[in-house]
């Protein structure tokens, strides 16, 4: 049996909710009446959101437009918004209630008045966000409050869940009395106190705005005014002279009038806009429509507006095209769709998307909307139809939608379709995904053309014969910001960005269409994520003029001579006044939109001159000069289907942005790994692992990368694929965080990294052009998912399961009984025994491939799964920069990886940490995952299977024991400080802008130490023979522009999805400077020293940790590791626990598990501070140097080589490896002491690096 949708979806309810009501005995009952109806969520932290709540009494909603009330109001959500008769649980249409998010036990109730008969209740839940009403009890009172009948739905779905009352027992107890539901007007969710500071004023911080742009936007008032019809006229006249044969008449009329309020002005606006040369047609081709969801959701398909029966749509023409005659073009019957109307450039037919019967199409195992592409023949010069339109789209299953169809010069036809068999992930897999397909004129030929993770939306043909297209991106980006223009061959090929890469505005381009003659200009609608649907401001773009942000953004229309703003908000559309739908462009200066249901003519200049206003019949879109237009040319394609490889060609990998200061040499290779994304009902930034990604990742292999930069190798064809550029140790130097595709047989060519496509071509014949393209070379065996248990855990077996086995036998000290090891006398800083010792609670068990992914990801510094969508800076999640290599790089318990150990554990931190490496493991239907690999065989055409184990898990049988550590062990000796009177010396820098020295006196002291590791030994008797003077801070931003005014720090990487914003912005002028290389410090010191004449450098290493001692002995300036650093020091304590936030704009969360609070830190101390704090902020040393310990790491002169330390042997020059001293705010005491080092490239611009200089 078939059910309606909806009746289906109330089916499905009640089913869960029948067996509830038989455990308690449920019973037929009698009537129920009651005046009051309350909704309420248990709980601790709820938030309880509905479309509407209708109370039955015959078949009477009794509840509509009656009192209510809830107990907050947040996002404007108002109670009265569940009694409005409207069910749309879209929150875009603003017909859906909201309580102040996280909050205990929320309710909403409805008075009705009087006492009722009630004999049903309705709840429709709140699209996308079904979850929140998990366990939602639902109260029927008397007049006196008084219980007389309840229920609880354990689980509700999409839409309507439907209560008996008259037919089922309460299964709440009856008679109790409920208090009177009070309305907190002030209400706020319970949330610690935030650490961030307050953001300054850019007037009082340098001219920066130390956070995203969100004040601006553009509400249009009117539909222009005589200035704008002025400079209508204006050009014209002087753009078609002769042909505007009435301009300079049109001026004089204007000249004569005084009231541009007048029927005068109105008529004389109206003549003058309609007898622009542009309107060279004499019907208007629209869609007229009168009920139905016409625009789903930002992250939503035209599949998610619903199936047949909830619309009622025709396709009609007008004529003339000013409130003229409207015919009936095709009027569907029961209740279908009509819309995506494309016109075939010889103006006789066109395409459109509607449900065809859903009995024509093959049964599936899944379920679809039944939207299929339709073609209609039309007479061009009356309008009329020719015969009945004809479905074009095949048959590819009742669980498959086509809508959204393009015209191909050939003939052939592009179009959307969900066949991709993919979810939205953020919305776990619910919202079906559709990529676009091409096929022949009969339907016959289908063939997919791009590979996305979500939605390919509105294909439209430009004049070179190209495809424009948005699609949406969120591999591990800000995914409320990454829908992107793109375009590509008609056949596939070279499918590259247009514009908004790496961009936060616009949040979405659709409807694109270029400019007739202007192959750089098009237009679109700009809008947001959680925003008005599909339709937003109308923007002009100009991509020579740039394509990120609002650089190529010319005009907003209705906003002549404003500015566009790169505004960073998730509701966009909020900003900008009116919505515009379906653009057609007519020139760059003269458009036709759709807004407030109606059809207009829209210039440049302001003028809205409405040509169909809405009426009794409905609402009017989709705008279409019904014309021919020029046929693009035909481009041949340039695929092979015989083929099932393509090649790639990089010319130059140092090109571009991507690999800025990156030295030539250093890109040895590139790995090439494959998305397998979400499918349907399945997904979510935590499917594949805590903080791991959207999607399972397949490494396909690494590619060789010749010594000027060009590579050429093979990949398969039809793979959405990713590429990272390697350094000779396999780490990858930056992250792509998207993918590319290549159809069978092309070459897919390039010219560098990130490089912009307005950048002049590489005159250069490259190496990699000399050879055949290179095969993949194979990652230990075939293709196949990346799981942390079949790749990393035969690591931990071999090299570390020996020691970390779960035994926890130690003595109080922390020798292991079995004498394996003695563990450090610190506390742990991660997972549930975070803050104990070791020596108490053990070393973690290993030996269990989940329990050890869920110890050992908090040790990885990774992007997961949204980060900056900016360009990031080249290395700033190098594998280097993870405490886990680090600890293993500077000899952890002597344990020494072979080449294939170390590669596969690098090869996991680079593909973001994940524990899943297939969808089967992370529980997706195994139904829907079978029907993806048939679609993926008929119209992918490829037939890997992306769920088959290879190479399933087997504990690895051979053991590496760690070598005995064999050292030297020096014993420390007391400081020795030299004679000292505290001397300051202070530098302008300029514009007010100075910096204070204190002096450093001469002494000796025994440097590194015995407690850490290899690299802090032996210890070194070194001797200051010269005071010196040191920075009294570290280097502020502020400063540092003074020597690069442009420089800024940023954004620190902020956890969870959902994200509004780049991170947690560093660029307080206060704040010490980071992301600085060790060269660009060194430039700062020449700099200074040419200012001041004075000799200014960086502190060796030596100079460094004697300063930082101040005369002590202690692993700490203050104290040992145990010492509450809160007063002295910026570093990893209980404020990380605010990088465990939840919710859209992420927000810290109450008491957060170890799970989702897995930084690592030091929770005994509280310094207050999140990220960077201003220098100077906390207590100096002896000799009053701020922040040695913490805030941000330092440079020092001195190259990262082994000790006994001597200045020389050679270890101060300006090339290698350079020390970086102190730790920063990411880092525990242990790492921050005075002794502690890590080294990186001199060139690296490393995420927490800082300096302080000195002056000799």
């Amino acid at each position: 049996m078939k059910f309606p949708v909806r009746a289906s979806l109330w089916f499905a309810c009640v089913v869960t909710f029948l067996p509830w009501f038989s455990s308690s005995g449920a019973v037929f009952a009698e009537s129920v009446e009651g005046r009051f109806v309350t909704i309420t969520l248990p709980g601790n932290s709820r938030t309880l959101s509905v479309a509407e709540v209708q109370v039955f009494s015959g078949e009477k909603n009794v509840a509509l437009g009656k009192e209510t009330k809830q107990t907050s109001t947040a996002h404007g959500g108002v109670s009265a918004r569940a009694v409005d008769g409207d069910t749309n649980g879209n929150w875009t249409s603003g017909s859906v209630t909201h309580t102040v998010n996280d909050l205990p036990t929320p309710s909403w109730e409805v008075d009705l008045g009087e006492l009722v008969e009630i004999e049903k209740i309705t709840i429709w839940n709140r699209d996308g966000f079904e979850s929140r009403l998990k366990d939602v009890q639902t109260l029927v009172l008397d007049s006196d409050r008084k219980v007389v009948w309840g229920a609880v739905v354990r689980s509700p779905q999409t839409g309507q869940t439907v209560l008996d009352v008259a037919e089922t027992k309460s299964a709440v107890k009856v008679g109790r009395k409920v208090a009177k539901l009070k309305e907190s007007k002030n209400a706020k969710a319970a949330r610690p106190t935030s650490r961030e500071p307050a953001v300054p004023l850019p007037e009082e911080n340098g001219g920066v705005l130390n956070g995203p742009l969100m004040k601006g936007g553009h509400h249009a008032s009117g539909e222009g005014d005589r200035e704008s019809l002025r400079l209508a006229i204006e050009d014209l006249i002087n753009t078609y002279g002769d042909k505007y044969a009435k301009g300079e008449e049109f001026l004089s009329r204007l000249d004569a009038m005084d009231n541009e309020k007048s029927e005068e002005f109105a008529a004389l606006k109206k003549e003058a806009l309609l007898a622009n040369p542009l309107l060279d047609f004499d019907h208007l081709l629209m869609v007229r429509s009168k009920k139905g969801k016409r625009f789903s959701a930002n992250w939503q398909t035209r599949v998610s507006c619903g199936p047949a029966g909830g619309f009622d749509d025709e396709l009609v023409v007008m004529s003339p095209i000013c409130d003229g005659e409207i015919k009936t073009v095709y009027k569907p019957d029961g209740g279908k769709f009509v819309g995506d109307v494309d016109l075939h450039f010889d103006g006789d037919r066109l395409l459109f998307a509607s449900h065809c019967d859903i009995n024509e199409l093959s049964a599936a195992p899944g379920k679809g909307m039944g939207y299929a592409v339709f073609e209609q023949k039309i007479d061009p010069r009356s309008g009329e139809p020719l015969g009945k339109p004809q479905r074009v789209t095949p048959d590819m299953g009742a669980d498959i939608d086509c809508y959204d169809a393009c015209y191909l010069p050939d003939e052939r036809i592009i179009f959307a379709s969900t066949a991709s068999y993919e979810g939205v992930p953020c919305v776990g897999g619910k919202s079906y995904v559709a990529n676009l397909y091409r096929m022949n004129p009969d339907g016959t030929g289908v063939r997919r053309l791009t590979f996305d993770q979500d939605a390919s939306w509105h294909p439209a043909m430009m004049e070179s014969g190209r495809v424009m297209y948005a699609r949406w991106e969120y591999t591990d980006s800000a995914h409320y910001f990454s829908r992107v223009l793109m375009t590509m061959n008609p056949d596939g090929t070279d499918q590259k960005a247009f514009y908004g890469s790496n961009s936060y505005w616009p949040n979405s381009i659709f409807f694109a269409r270029q400019i007739p003659g202007h192959n750089t200009k098009f237009l679109a609608t700009v809008t947001g994520h959680h925003s008005n649907p599909k339709g937003g401001a109308l923007c002009l773009f100009d991509v020579s003029k740039g394509r990120q942000e609002a650089d190529g953004a010319v005009q907003l229309i209705t906003g002549r001579g404003k500015e566009v703003e790169p505004l960073v908000i998730d509701n966009l559309s909020k900003v900008y006044s009116p919505m515009f739908y379906t653009p057609y462009p007519l020139s760059d200066k003269y458009f036709l939109a759709m807004t407030g249901n109606s059809v207009y003519l829209l210039d440049v200049f302001d003028n809205m001159l409405c040509l169909k206003k809405m009426d009794g019949e409905g609402g009017y879109f989709e705008p279409l000069p019904l014309r021919a237009t020029k046929r693009p040319p035909i481009m041949p394609d340039r695929i092979n289907l015989e083929s099932q490889e393509a090649t790639v060609l990089i010319n130059d990998i140092y090109e571009g942005p991507g690999l800025q200061d990156v030295p030539r040499g250093t890109v040895k290779g590139l790995r090439v790994y494959r998305y397998e994304y979400g499918p349907r009902h399945k997904g979510g930034h935590y499917s594949m692992a805590m903080e791991a990604g959207w999607d399972a990742k397949q490494v396909l292999g690494t590619a060789p990368v010749e010594a000027d930069g060009s590579a050429s190798f093979t990949v398969p064809a039809n793979t959405p694929f990713a590429m990272q550029p390697l350094d000779e140790q396999g780490k990858s130097l930056q992250l792509m965080r998207s993918w590319t595709v290549a159809m069978p047989g092309e070459r897919l060519s390039c010219v560098g990294c990130h490089e912009s496509q307005n950048m002049p071509p590489v005159q250069r014949r490259a190496t990699a052009m000399l050879r055949a393209p290179s095969e993949l070379e194979s990652f230990y065996g075939s293709t196949r998912g990346f799981s942390f248990q079949r790749e990393v855990q035969p690591v931990l077996d071999t090299y570390c399961v020996s020691c970390h086995d779960g035994s926890h036998n130690m003595t109080p000290d922390g020798h292991d009984k079995a004498g394996r090891y003695q563990v450090a006398d610190r506390i742990i800083g991660t997972g549930p025994n975070t803050g104990r010792k070791f020596a108490e609670a053990g070393i973690p068990d290993l030996s269990n491939a989940k329990a050890a992914h869920a110890m050992l990801h908090p040790y990885v510094r990774r992007n997961g799964p949204e980060g900056d969508y900016h360009l990031l800076t080249p290395l700033e999640f190098h594998a280097d920069t993870s405490e886990l290599v680090q600890m293993l790089q500077k000899g952890h318990h002597n344990v020494e990886l072979d080449q294939e150990a170390w590669e596969r554990l690098i090869t996991w931190i680079d593909l973001n940490a994940p524990y899943h490496g297939t969808w089967s493991e992370a529980g997706a239907n195994a139904t829907v995952l079978e029907r993806r690999k048939e679609l993926r065989r008929m119209y992918d055409l490829v037939s890997y299977d992306p769920e088959e184990i290879l190479n399933p898990y087997e504990k690895a049988k051979k053991i590496v024991l760690p070598k005995p550590l064999e050292r030297d062990v020096v014993q420390p000796r007391p400081s020795r400080v030299g004679a000292h009177q505290q001397k300051t010396l202070d530098f302008e820098l300029g514009d007010g802008v100075t910096m204070k020295l204190v002096s450093v006196p001469s002494g000796e002291f025994s440097m590194g130490s015995n407690d850490e590791t290899p690299v802090e030994q032996p210890i070194s008797r070194v001797a200051i023979s010269e005071p010196f003077f040191i920075g009294a801070t570290e280097v502020s931003l502020e400063q540092f522009r003074q020597f690069d005014p442009e420089y800024l720090n940023g954004v620190y990487d902020m956890h969870y999805k959902d994200q509004v914003k780049r991170g947690y912005y560093m660029n307080h002028m206060q704040y010490p400077v980071i992301r600085v290389s060790w060269d660009k410090a060194k430039a700062f010191c020449d700099w200074l020293s040419e200012k001041t004449g004075r000799k200014v450098t960086l502190p060796t290493e030596a100079q460094w940790e004697w300063a930082c001692r101040a005369g002590t002995d202690t692993p700490l300036s203050f104290g040992d590791l145990d010492t509450d650093f809160s007063k002295h020091a910026n570093l990893s304590d209980i404020s990380v626990q605010q990088m465990a936030v939840k919710g859209v704009d992420p927000k810290p969360m109450s008491n957060p598990n170890h799970t989702v609070d897995f930084k690592l830190q030091d929770p005994r101390s509280d310094d207050g501070t999140l990220h960077l704090a201003k220098v100077g902020s906390f207590e100096p040393n002896a000799w009053g140097v701020f922040d040695m310990h913490g805030n941000a790491a330092e440079w020092t002169r001195s190259d990262y080589v082994a000790y006994p330390y001597s200045e020389g042997d050679g270890r101060i020059n300006d090339s290698g490896e350079k020390v970086l001293r102190g730790g920063s705010w990411h880092d525990r005491p242990f790492r921050a002491t005075s002794s502690y080092r890590l080294g990186y490239p001199a060139w690296q611009r490393v995420y927490h690096a800082g300096f302080r200089v000195v002056v000799e």
